[in-house]
């Protein structure tokens, strides 16, 4: 007995050689490694990417925004108790190399009649009364001779790892989200101010051309002309104002307040933010290394291959040394006797040889769930450099477009000057001064929206980049407010 049990603690010493394969990083293509491909990456800068990249938009309202979002987005909090569950799941599955223990008391009062018996009790006695008292200790231990227990711990731990990885990932997404809707918010604002201001100047346009055609220098159709812009005007401003709070209650609750608290600061924001300066964005393997969507899929695909390990791992035996203590005794003063101890100590093998189809099927699923996250794994590298070179290229196109949007501006605002100064000195018509006007109107409305759409092709870089998850306050549940602040007000 004493053999067979250093031989079977002496195999146990075997689990490093567990079966099924083992894990290798797949490799991606060279190309994936270098600089990025987009002409747009002439307007950026090869450095290494900023980690608190909203930082560069030197706006410290919007600093405050992503960091409460960071601190109590519900999906942030979501991902946190996912990566909370996984390593109690891990923790479960480490407590496999330990023995499994079982302590146990039982006391039994036990009647036998005579009839039981069978004529073992003296004449006259029709039964016999007895007590037993039991206290025990059981423990079994499974020797992972060929990794079960090894290969689930591996797994468990991917999992993990894919886990914290998912919970960056949440990061770097509510990050990207709140600072782009902060921008809408503001960009919206811009808008409808310069809508507000379109209808002040149209409207003193109105007025203007019902006072000339009182004085017979015009027609009804030049009334009609400058109503219709006035009131094209006038119509933009509830729209703008409608999706500026409808961002802000979005702010709200990516911050993790209900919408009617609205930010009073982001609600006075009439300029969206802007980074000025070249934005670093590295290149292709730092990239990959950065992304958290690229190393959950990779983790994934260890944890799966791990997986493939525990499948194969019920092809074999397996071994279990179980071992028992107990005291029994008819009364509770004997259990410290030595008459009262009891033991017993061995082996026990179980194989489901020679019908091993279940097992073999698991190996193929877990094979082909390998397989897929390979494949997903893949997915996640091509996507990560698509969303790079996609955000590169409209960034870059979103920046020639500001500026020529730019210079268009300061000529329609060169030209209804000039229209308004000729006109006043009888040499335009008013005709000519409207159409100065309406282009001036068309003009910076234009440079409004595009002001607005350059600060969220930055952010959608930033997002593509994959950073943000460094350095994240821990997420906790916001504490409901004792005064609630609304501020809808109209900048």
């Amino acid at each position: 007995m004493k053999r067979l049990i250093i031989t079977l603690l002496a195999g146990s010493l075997l689990a490093g050689c567990a079966v099924g394969p083992n894990y290798a990083r797949p490799e991606t293509p060279p190309t994936t490694a270098g600089a990025f491909v987009d002409p747009g990456t002439t307007k950026v800068s090869p450095g290494e990417v900023e980690g608190e990249w909203w930082r560069l938009f030197n706006d410290p309202t919007l600093d405050r925004l992503v960091v409460e979002a960071l601190t109590h987005n519900t999906d942030i909090r979501q991902a946190s108790a996912n990566l909370k569950r996984a390593r109690a799941i891990l923790s479960e599955a480490r407590g496999q190399r330990l023995p499994t223990t079982d302590v146990s008391a039982s006391y039994t009062r036990q009647r036998t009649g005579a009839e039981s018996a069978q004529g073992a009790l003296p004449p006259g006695v029709d039964g016999v009364e007895s007590d037993f008292f039991r206290v025990g200790f059981d423990t079994a231990y499974e020797i992972d001779l060929f990794g079960r227990v090894s290969r689930s711990i591996e797994a468990a731990r991917r999992d993990t790892e894919a886990a914290q990885a998912a919970l960056d990932g949440a990061r770097v997404a509510i990050a990207a989200e709140t600072a782009r809707t902060y921008a809408s918010a503001c960009g919206f604002a811009a808008q409808a101010e310069v809508a507000r201001e379109t209808v002040r100047l149209q409207t003193r346009t109105l007025e203007l051309t019902q006072r000339l055609v009182d004085a017979g220098r015009g027609t009804a159709r030049d009334i009609d002309q400058a109503r219709v812009l006035a009131e094209n005007a006038r119509a933009q401003v509830p729209a703008f104002e409608a999706e500026r709070r409808a961002a802000l209650y979005a702010l709200a609750t990516l911050t993790g307040r209900p919408p009617a608290e609205l930010d009073a600061q982001a609600s006075q924001c009439v300029t969206p933010p802007g980074v000025s300066a070249l934005i670093p964005v590295g290149d292709g393997q730092a990239l990959l290394a950065r992304r958290p969507d690229v190393r959950e899929a990779e983790r994934r695909l260890a944890g799966d291959t791990a997986r493939v390990g525990v499948a194969t791992a019920s092809l074999y035996p397996s071994i279990q040394l179980l071992g028992s203590v107990s005291l029994g005794a008819q009364s509770i003063e004997d259990l410290g006797k030595s008459s009262s101890f009891n033991f017993s100590l061995g082996p026990l093998l179980s194989w489901s040889f020679p019908n091993i189809t279940a097992a073999r099927s698991q190996i193929r699923q877990a094979e082909a769930g390998a397989e897929g996250s390979l494949a997903a794994f893949d997915g996640a590298v091509l996507t990560a450099l698509r969303e790079v070179e996609q955000a590169l290229a409209r960034y870059s196109g979103e920046i020639e477009r500001n500026v020529s949007l730019r210079r268009a501006d300061t000529a329609a605002t060169n030209a209804a000057r000039i229209a308004i100064l000729r006109f006043d000195a009888g040499r335009d018509s008013l005709l000519q001064r409207i159409d100065a006007e309406r282009e001036r109107a068309a003009a910076r409305a234009s440079l409004a929206q595009s002001n607005a759409a350059l600060a969220e092709a930055q952010v959608a870089l930033f997002k593509a980049l994959g950073g943000g998850w460094e350095d994240a306050p821990t997420p906790v549940r916001r504490e409901a407010a004792v005064t609630t602040t609304t501020t809808t007000s109209t900048p």
